[in-house]
């Protein structure tokens, strides 16, 4: 039986090998079936996605309205005899559900139209700005000769290329582009059913996340060791309070910047407030270079109607800043994440890379549980070694393995 045993495991390893040389010859030099079958079951499981992190979102609003019906006495009591906690969670779901539709409800019926006014004038100065523009760069041109002589040149060069791209790239290409112009709008149309999918894939997540979670639990129980298990509960536990206390905390505190944004841009008279307001919203949920992402256009937009309000603008952007950094947010996220500002940075670089803009939001926490992950496999060695874990221990002069050894 042993010898058996030991055959069996051979021709597993064997064919798992020549799988995996197979899967890698057809990645880089093959038809990419890999690659083709992930993009197919990342389409058809996208919903459950988009379900399960809404639900991630919406369990504290969800134990929050728990929390208030079992504090009526009645109710706490039948809940206890399990006679309506079905019906409690239930409700607590609907009351969620409801109190985001009126939110959303409000948002859009204050903010799109002021948004769609803007855009509209947006548009109908295009070419009022044109002009203004225009006007900068000739009087910049004609106090420098020399600069005016390089920029003809090159502006020469850009109108023969592009003459030359539209006689040989783009009308061959117009069918193509319409095309795409199509996809775009299938691909938007089928976004909002995933969405769809998502809010009724949510909901079943909410009502049954204490069996969700159970059956989560029972896996890991089977898959590992008990002295295996401890830790893997105990990480999962701090990748929940990374992440949780990250995503939720940035997204109410993004939301926060774009309200206070768009009452401070009413009373000062900015135009484009709501534009402007919506567009430092946004980008704030990306840390540490949100902030600039969206102040940057946001200035521009001002600039080109007045210079003098630009300025006002950019200093009410800092002011915004100073408050959310050392006020807001500390009072929002804490120390969520426990990272430095330079691996921050790195996070947000790598993330933003690999990923786009989603990938420099969500970096930070993944870097976070990374960081985490690798001090606590540090902290457990130097225990291990009977040497000090903190940092300061280490520094220049300093020998901890040499203290401690016997005299």
């Amino acid at each position: 039986m042993a010898q058996k045993n030991r055959y069996i495991k051979w021709g597993l390893t064997v064919f798992c090998v020549v799988a995996a040389i197979l899967l890698f010859y057809d990645t880089l030099f093959g038809h990419q079936v890999l690659q083709k079958f992930i993009r197919q079951f990342s389409g058809a499981v996208r919903p459950v996605l988009y379900g399960a992190f809404m639900a991630y979102l919406l369990v504290p609003v969800v134990d929050f309205f728990e929390r208030q019906f079992c504090s009526v006495s009645s109710v706490k009591k039948a809940v206890q005899t399990g006679k309506a906690a079905m019906a409690v969670r239930a409700l607590s779901i609907l009351l969620t559900w409801v109190v985001i539709g009126v939110l959303l409800y409000l948002l859009a019926s204050v903010l799109l139209p002021e948004l769609y006014k803007s855009v509209l004038q947006l548009v109908s100065n295009a070419e009022t700005y044109y002009w203004t523009i225009s006007d900068w760069v000739q009087h910049l041109l004609e106090t420098n000769p020399a600069l005016e002589t390089w920029v003809a040149t090159q502006m020469d060069g850009i109108y023969a290329d592009i003459s030359h791209w539209v006689k040989t790239d783009m009308l061959p290409q117009a069918q193509i582009l319409m095309l795409a112009l199509s996809g775009g709008v299938f691909s938007v149309v089928g976004f909002f059913g995933d969405l769809l999918v998502g809010i009724i894939v949510s909901v079943y997540f909410l009502a049954t996340k204490e069996r969700c979670c159970a059956y989560a639990k029972k896996v890991i129980y089977g898959l590992f060791s008990l002295e295996n298990v401890k830790w893997i509960l105990r990480g999962a536990g701090k990748v929940d309070r990374i992440f949780s206390g990250f995503v939720r905390g940035k997204l109410l505190d993004s939301l926060i910047i774009g309200i206070l944004c768009f009452f401070g841009c009413s009373i000062l008279d900015f135009p484009y407030t709501p534009l402007v307001s919506v567009t430092v919203g946004v980008t704030n949920v990306i840390p540490f270079f949100g902030p600039f992402l969206g102040a940057i256009p946001s200035t521009f937009l001002i600039l080109l109607v007045s210079p003098i309000k630009a300025l006002y603008f950019v200093i009410f952007i800092l002011a915004l800043q100073q408050l959310d950094g050392n006020v807001i947010g500390p009072k929002i996220l804490g120390d969520k994440t426990g990272l430095s500002s330079l691996w921050v940075i790195v996070a947000i670089l790598v993330g933003g890379s690999f990923f786009g803009i989603p990938g420099m939001f969500f970096g930070v926490p993944v870097c976070a549980c990374l960081y985490s992950a690798a001090n606590f496999l540090v902290e457990t060695r130097l225990h291990a070694k009977h040497l000090p874990v903190d940092a300061e221990s280490y520094g220049p002069e300093k020998h901890p393995a040499q203290e401690q050894e016997p005299k």
